[in-house]
């Protein structure tokens, strides 16, 4: 049973360089800035493939890596080069990724200028110490100048990534940066839960006995005092990690990823996702450049997803999110009517306060949200 497609789908574009890895990141990237000329190139090329293969577009978000890192007349040729190739909607979310070293307010007006309606800075922290951890390269100070650019420069889409339960942190010094940030009143905000990968300089510390990791206790506190005090400063809990001033500020682009709504990814290592077929790009910028130089697709690999894993992919997505899962459309879509297979244990989990069926949907609950992985075993 192929799943409905009657959204539009997003546009991704994958920037992979940065000028330094942060200690924790292992998203593909490389610091080899002088390859740019070379992958806009390609990347215009990996467009024209595509130019027949979607109808249209109501959102782009410009990712990385470090987006921010290109030239205003790079971005501004990019944006035009997917304007003239593609159907982009006038009313659609056009975001970019910016790091607070980067950019000041006349840059940003140029963004604005250029259609981008949507910023998002990826502050992390407001801590000094907590900063150099990371390994951002950017200080509170130019994080607290990058928020006011962006309001003085006219955005009024602004969002903030911020990431907690560091290694030290106490409770009180989150606090203390979420307050900060809620002095500049962003529309949405993104509070990561700090993930330790293997293979990262993080992760090598941790290995090496440098720090402990956090309990689930902590964890799990960490995570109920910011959904609980961002949604009493006035945030929609709208996902696990995402907070929006009403579901209008909500991203509009990541939605898409939690409701099989088509989606092309374009760029070294992203993903792509169309009519129950996944297809995703080789992590390597040189193979990128190569496979394109030679007119090939620089797909690494794709999958055709069957009814059911894209039912429980959809179980999976849809209790991380305030909207949850709607029993009937999910019943048409997957051919699985939930009350009937999963009754007694959506029955006990209500009674438990982690979710509740209301008005034809199940909803995972504050608590829900915090064991959302569990509640996906369903």
């Amino acid at each position: 049973m192929i799943p409905e497609e009657t959204a539009l789908a997003g546009l991704y574009i994958h920037v992979p360089f940065c000028k330094s890895r942060c200690f924790y990141c292992d998203f593909y990237s490389v610091t080899d800035t002088g390859l740019i000329p070379r992958f806009l190139k390609a990347l215009f090329k990996e467009i024209d493939v595509y130019r027949e293969e979607f109808s249209g577009f109501d959102t782009l978000y410009l990712g990385g890596g470090t987006p921010s890192l290109l030239a205003l007349h790079q971005i501004e040729a990019l944006l035009e080069k997917v304007h003239k190739t593609f159907t982009i909607l006038g009313a659609a979310e056009i975001t970019i990724e910016v790091n607070p070293a980067d950019w000041k307010k006349n840059d940003l007006k140029a963004l604005q200028g250029m259609g981008i309606n949507r910023i998002n800075i990826g502050v992390q922290s407001l801590n000094e110490n907590e900063l150099t951890l990371l390994g951002r390269r950017h200080n509170r100070g130019q994080a607290i100048s990058a928020l006011e650019d962006a309001q003085a420069a006219g955005f009024t889409n602004i969002g903030i990534d911020l990431i907690y339960d560091l290694p030290g942190q106490t409770l009180a010094g989150w606090q203390e940066t979420l307050n900060q940030a809620l002095d500049f009143a962003p529309d949405h905000l993104s509070c990561y839960e700090l993930e330790i990968k293997p293979g990262t300089p993080l992760g090598q510390r941790y290995e090496l006995g440098e720090f402990p990791y956090p309990s689930q206790d902590l964890m799990r506190e960490f995570f109920m005092r910011t959904s609980e005090f961002l949604e009493f400063s006035g945030y929609i809990h709208y996902e696990v990690s995402n907070f929006a001033k009403g579901m209008e500020r909500a991203s509009r682009h990541n939605r898409k990823y939690w409701d099989h709504t088509p989606y092309l990814g374009l760029g070294p290592s992203a993903h792509s996702f169309k009519a129950g077929r996944r297809w995703w790009n080789h992590s390597s910028v040189r193979q990128y450049l190569d496979d394109l130089a030679k007119d090939r697709m620089p797909v690494e690999g794709s999958e055709e997803l069957t009814n059911e894993q894209l039912h429980t992919e959809a179980l999976f997505l849809g209790l991380r999110t305030k909207q949850g899962i709607d029993l009937e459309r999910h019943k048409l879509r997957y051919g699985h009517d939930l009350m009937q297979e999963k009754g007694p244990v959506l029955e006990q989990w209500g009674r438990e306060g982690l979710i509740e069926i209301e008005g034809g949907f199940v909803r995972p609950k504050r608590a829900g949200m915090a064991v959302a992985d569990g509640l996906a075993q369903l």
